[in-house]
């Protein structure tokens, strides 16, 4: 439709105030997370928990990034519910279990107002970032026009504050702003500084704004915790950067050591880009080498983002066995397809590159150990159901 708004629609994410903290990362992604399991679920999930219980070990003034709320997700670290471990109240308990396994994230092309709509009617609300003075609701700013909710920036300023797109109106008043954007149209965004903002804590973002819909992720697949039983990874700090060998195909492995009798179900890793082929092997004699490999799933990604891959046919692997997943990933107009762990940030604490065993390959014949050779862990993660 040429309007859609989830306060009508019945799909809005409750408002909330990230007060004095530099946590909008964390109250986008999180409320992006809401939005998409409503209006059948409705939940309350913790930004403090994610802010401060995830493996950056940063204060909750430090910012953040849609990367650091994929990696404590996707690693299960939470989401955990607000009456666990309620906001700013100076306590983060320990131990406490997700309530939800996010296991799909799709991340939309950069200024693609289609299918950034697609996903707002479809899936859920689109975690994405603009450029702001405001800090909250009292602010003022020369971009932001109070008295109808509306916001447009044209400048150069890179964009420091994740919101949630919740809807749009092609028709929205280019009048409406305090400078005019070149043409009508704007999408709902839900705030987190509280309901005393905007339209209870709604605002409009003009379609021609510098930076909203540059970065679009849609948590596309959120399920119960009792999806898989354990998860093998070594990648906490989630997707830093990347690797391969100047060619679209690399091949990235990781081997485990099983816990307990257990069927090997689904894989999880990133697409780097659009447009990504993979093909997913099991190994049962990874000490072997890599050649005597099972084909498990192969199939064709659109968009970049996470995906995790059920398996047809599971793998029985047993207690204290050593076990290997291999990805071969193609992905189109890439040089270094794999996405992998590293120190790509000082400010963000120290990685850990210890936990991992993990290869890389050019043929898929010869691999090369990633944590002495290149520092780094290769993102490839592997969900498991326990043998009664």
């Amino acid at each position: 439709p040429a309007a859609y708004d989830y306060r009508k629609a019945g799909r809005a994410p409750g408002i909330e105030d990230q007060q004095n903290l530099g946590t909008c990362w964390a109250f986008a992604s999180l409320g992006a997370a809401e939005s998409a399991l409503l209006p059948q679920e409705s939940w309350d999930f913790s930004e403090d928990h994610m802010s401060l219980k995830n493996s950056f070990h940063m204060g909750q003034n430090a910012g953040g990034d849609y990367l650091m709320s994929l990696a404590y997700l996707l690693s299960w670290q939470g989401p955990v519910t607000e009456e666990a471990d309620p906001y700013n109240d100076g306590i983060s308990p320990d131990n406490l279990m997700p309530v939800k396994h996010v296991q799909e994230v799709r991340i939309l092309p950069e200024n693609d107002r289609e299918a950034i709509k697609r996903a707002v009617y479809g899936t859920g609300g689109v975690q994405s970032a603009l450029y702001t003075s405001l800090e909250n609701s009292d602010s003022e700013s020369q971009y932001y026009q109070k008295d109808k909710a509306a916001y447009y920036y044209d400048g150069q300023a890179e964009p420091n504050h994740d919101t949630v797109i919740v809807g749009w109106d092609d028709q929205y008043p280019k009048e409406n702003f305090t400078i005019t954007p070149p043409g009508d149209g704007a999408f709902l965004c839900a705030g987190s500084w509280g309901e005393e903002f905007g339209e209870d804590g709604y605002f409009y973002v003009s379609y021609y704004d510098a930076n909203i819909g540059k970065t679009n992720l849609v948590y596309s697949r959120i399920d119960n915790p009792d999806n898989y039983d354990r998860i093998y990874q070594t990648d906490l700090w989630g997707w830093c950067g990347q690797a391969g060998y100047g060619e679209e195909t690399a091949y990235g492995a990781n081997v485990y050591e099983a816990w307990e009798n257990e069927w090997l179900c689904a894989a999880g890793f990133y697409a780097t880009g659009p447009e990504t082929e993979y093909e997913i092997y099991g190994v049962l004699s990874p000490d072997e080498g890599f050649s005597d490999r099972t084909l498990l799933a192969k199939g064709t990604l659109q968009e970049m983002g996470y995906y995790t891959i059920d398996f047809e046919t599971p793998i029985k692997i047993e207690a204290g066995e050593r076990f290997g997943l291999v990805l071969k990933i193609t992905t189109k107009g890439s040089i270094q397809p794999v996405a992998i762990e590293y120190q790509a940030d000082e400010k963000k604490g120290t990685v850990d590159i210890t936990d991992g065993e993990g290869y890389l390959s050019y043929d898929g014949i010869h691999f090369e150990r990633t944590e002495t050779a290149m520092e780094c862990n290769i993102c490839l993660k592997a969900y498991t159901r326990r043998i009664p």
